[in-house]
């Protein structure tokens, strides 16, 4: 394919995507009033395990409008994961052989389930990290949370976790095309998981010992789980390899043999 036709082939899985969120987020939007109790739940059970006083409010007057808004577009991502994780499988489809194909659709067919995982464990983790912010508050003092800050708070979280679930798979994906092989990753291991661990300490909101462990121990596992499967295809691909390599490297032997019997028979004729 040219240049162009892979931009073209890009913009057509980016539209099939967007269209795909989108059409969650209208779905987010109708039932916007359960998808706000069930997010505003753990802020009040962190209230209630802490003992401290707290409510949420709506600041700005565009707050009303907003807000469901943000939580469509979280509702569209979420449930339109299967939608835009197949669509980035499709595109790289073409650069597969049949059985590297056959591995990343098994990949693909993992990262949906990991990526609501993580979104399972952000959501499980989400009035725990609360509770222990809200174990600082001052004595005398009233937690007044601004509910667009809140929010943000709770898409970061899911986010995060959803899509660093996601990384190990991009991980197989990379080896799967060529790009990494498993030697690298090993040589790298020390490295990646510093980088995890940073990752982790990072992108979390609350920054807390928890939050940090609940998402770098897994994305480390996964990592040593993508290692050992790169460590498979490239094993299977350099089987494959080699096989091909032996059947070339035996074809100038054969037609040097031929020559030779062509010279005897000519010094015959002589």
């Amino acid at each position: 394919m040219t240049l162009t036709e892979h931009l073209r082939e890009l913009r057509n899985r980016l539209v099939k995507s967007v269209l795909a969120v989108l059409v969650f987020a209208i779905l987010g939007f109708v039932f916007r009033d359960r998808i706000v109790d069930f997010l505003v739940d753990p802020f009040m059970d962190a209230a209630a395990a802490s003992g401290q006083e707290a409510t949420l409010n709506l600041r700005e007057m565009m707050d009303p409008l907003v807000v469901p808004l943000q939580i469509a577009m979280l509702t569209g991502i979420v449930f339109g994961a299967p939608v835009w994780i197949y669509q980035l499988w499709a595109f790289v489809t073409p650069a597969l052989y049949r059985n590297e194909k056959k591995w990343a659709l098994a990949v693909i067919g993992a990262a949906v389930p990991m990526f609501g995982l993580g979104v399972v464990l952000a959501i499980w983790l989400m009035p725990r990290a609360m509770e222990f912010l809200l174990n600082f508050t001052p004595m005398d003092f009233t937690n007044i949370v601004d509910f667009r800050s809140y929010l943000s708070f709770s898409i970061r979280l899911v986010l995060v976790f959803g899509i660093g679930f996601l990384l190990p798979i991009f991980v197989v994906l990379l080896n799967a095309t060529g790009v990494l092989r498993h030697e690298t990753l090993s040589a790298a291991r020390r490295w990646v998981i510093v980088g995890i661990f940073a990752f982790g300490a990072v992108a979390t909101p609350t920054g807390d010992p928890l939050s940090l462990m609940v998402l770098s121990t897994p994305m480390w596992l996964l990592f040593e789980i993508a290692v050992v499967v790169c460590r498979i295809m490239d094993k299977r691909r350099d089987r494959g390899a080699g096989a091909q390599l032996a059947d070339d490297e035996a074809t100038p032997d054969d037609m040097l043999d031929q020559l030779g019997r062509v010279d005897d028979d000519d010094d015959r004729r002589r």
